[in-house]
């Protein structure tokens, strides 16, 4: 099923890194496998391990707050490393120290102001799950990626809850009609046999 490009916030922190050749570098894990997030009161998503194994291979961004116009790192230019393994999507962005804006970012990073994450993407394949408590529960079997965010206020999009909750709430109706239509059959067969029963 896909939809059109969205966000989630990676429940996930990362650091601000230091290599001895000099390099600086934010990297941590931007997704999480297995985790579940409620999006909303009785409503929850999670991601299938491996949801990211078919999309490393696309052009990713690195972003900071989702902005195109602050782009920290890009996979196609080695500037960018994603990997995904058994705990989640793991990426490590190469700091151009010749960006002032990027070098301000690392330093924020590095003093614990910013530290969250979070990711833009499409779902290509995901399953639904009506659970009798009345909750509901999407899980993302497949992901098509495009960029990975460094976020100070982590945050999903109005747009994107809305979408899911017309969904949930066009479902969750038409389970009640079918509730409904399913007891009116059996009222209908009763009220008949009873009337069967008086006849004889």
């Amino acid at each position: 099923m896909s939809r059109k490009q969205q966000t989630r916030t990676a429940g996930s922190s990362f650091t601000a890194t230091r290599e001895e050749g000099g390099d600086l570098r934010i990297e941590g894990y931007f997704a999480r496998y297995s985790s579940e997030t409620e999006l909303w009161q009785g409503a929850f998503e999670e991601i299938s391990p491996g949801a990211f194994d078919g999309t490393l291979g696309n052009d990713v961004r690195a972003l900071a707050d989702h902005d195109t116009r602050f782009v920290l790192g890009r996979n196609k230019a080695g500037t960018l490393t994603l990997r995904s393994d058994s705990t989640g999507l793991w990426a490590s962005i190469l700091i151009n120290q010749k960006d002032m804006d990027a070098m301000n970012l690392h330093a924020r990073v590095e003093r614990g102001d910013i530290s969250q994450a979070s990711f833009g993407f499409n779902v290509l394949e995901e399953t639904t799950d009506y659970r009798e408590d009345g909750t509901i529960k999407w899980t993302i079997n497949k992901i098509d990626l495009h960029e990975v965010s460094v976020v100070a206020f982590p945050a999903y999009k109005d747009t994107e809850l809305y979408a899911r909750k017309e969904q949930a709430e066009g479902m969750r109706q038409k389970r009640i009609e079918s509730a409904k239509h399913q007891l009116t059959t059996r009222l209908e067969a009763l009220h008949s046999g009873i009337k069967t029963a008086n006849e004889a």
